[in-house]
């Protein structure tokens, strides 16, 4: 599980997080449904942007949902999920990024990869996923040679970079990348006029994740002697979270240019929650307890908001005759037990479905109150702020 936009249930708010786990769970039934069960694993965080951003331009409409059955994710429970051309798209996206990324492992040799039958499977795999990727741009009539051939380029770029080399120079194939992606969502949304402004948003998005990308690798590239943007080009830190800050600035503009059917959602993603994406790479906030949204019990070995990270979501309440039983309850129990979901978090109860905390549950999240900060950034923010109590005006 990878993507730098992975937010926290309390700051999102009740209604905005039952959204994003729809679109999260329907870019990952879509990778099974085009793909395969395997291609599931390329599931990330900011590949539904694209799924998001298209249901924003379109409004919910009838057909764009399904319920999903019973997932052991979810708790076993069936959820209401996104489907049809933002989330295929959101998939192919996703393959092609994760074929790119396992790419770079292999050619950088990391961990396992610096073996060599390993990096030889590793790179299978990524092939048969760009393949599939460029199939399912074909489907809903995006162009992946696009993003193919920023992959392809990012390799040179890499290797004429060095001291002096200006850093943007090096996040400049991604950028071309996610502006494509970002541009086509206003393509299945039927709203051309968008497409201009959600090109520059993807485009200042791309440059934020391969900038925020480096600046967490950065120790340990430099542990390990992998290439690292930041240190092959000389950028200090300085001028990489100035760089990350004008980025979000310029998508922060860019959105209020777009015409939404209903963008609470992305707002509150690519507005508010990008700001805490930066503090958090760089170090300059404090962590919230709750950990990133995700259909993961918590556990203590695997990173934060990825399969077994902390902070996965709280399954829909059950209805009162929807309750499970003594047997069904106790396997329910052991599963948050050995997970260590009972302690280190929030759960439902397994018999009850009420939410509960965990035992060793504390909150340092600076905005428990669901409330929207009080942001003065656009003119489209009305209703964003679902279930805020702060009285402003936004």
């Amino acid at each position: 599980m990878f993507g730098i936009v992975r937010p926290c249930r309390h700051r999102l708010g009740e209604r905005l997080q039952t959204e994003w786990l729809a679109h999260l769970c329907g870019l990952c039934l879509a990778l099974r449904r085009d793909h395969g069960q395997f291609a599931r694993v390329v599931t990330n965080y900011d590949g539904l942007l694209v799924s998001v951003l298209t249901e924003a331009q379109t409004g919910r409409s009838e057909g764009g949902r399904r319920t999903a059955g019973p997932c052991p994710l979810r708790g076993m429970r069936t959820a209401s999920v996104v489907r049809g051309e933002g989330a295929r798209l959101a998939a192919a996206v996703s393959l092609v990024l994760a074929s790119a990324k396992v790419r770079d492992h292999v050619t950088d040799g990391d961990g396992l990869l610096a073996r060599r039958p390993v990096a030889l499977a590793a790179r299978k795999v990524a092939d048969g996923w760009g393949r599939a990727g460029a199939r399912g741009g074909t489907a809903v009539g995006f162009d992946t040679a696009l993003l193919v051939d920023a992959v392809d380029r990012q390799a040179g770029v890499e290797a004429l970079a060095g001291p002096g080399t200006p850093v943007l120079a090096v996040t400049e194939p991604t950028e071309t990348a996610t502006a494509a992606a970002f541009a086509h969502t206003a393509v299945l949304a039927g709203r051309p006029g968008n497409a201009e402004p959600l090109a520059e948003a993807g485009r200042l998005f791309g440059r934020l994740a391969h900038l925020l990308d480096a600046v967490e690798d950065r120790d340990a590239d430099a542990a390990s002697g992998a290439w690292n943007p930041l240190t092959a080009t000389g950028t200090p830190l300085t001028e990489a979270r100035r760089l990350a800050d004008d980025a979000v600035h310029g998508i922060r503009l860019a959105l209020g240019e777009v015409e939404f059917a209903d963008g609470r959602l992305a707002h509150r993603l690519l507005v508010h929650e990008l700001p805490a994406s930066v503090d958090r790479a760089f170090g300059t906030s404090a962590t919230c307890a709750h950990g990133a949204l995700g259909p993961y019990a918590p556990g203590p070995y695997a990173p934060p908001g990825g399969p077994g990270g902390p902070g996965g979501p709280l399954p829909p309440e059950p209805p009162r005759g929807n309750r499970r039983g003594l047997l069904a309850g106790c396997a329910v129990w052991v599963g948050l037990a050995c997970t260590c979901q009972l302690c280190c978090g929030e759960y439902t109860s397994p018999w009850s479905g009420q939410r509960k905390d965990g035992l060793c549950h504390h909150c340092s999240c600076d905005n428990c109150s669901n409330c929207c900060d009080c942001c003065d950034c656009c003119s489209n923010c009305s209703g964003c702020c679902d279930g805020c109590d702060c009285g402003c005006d936004c």
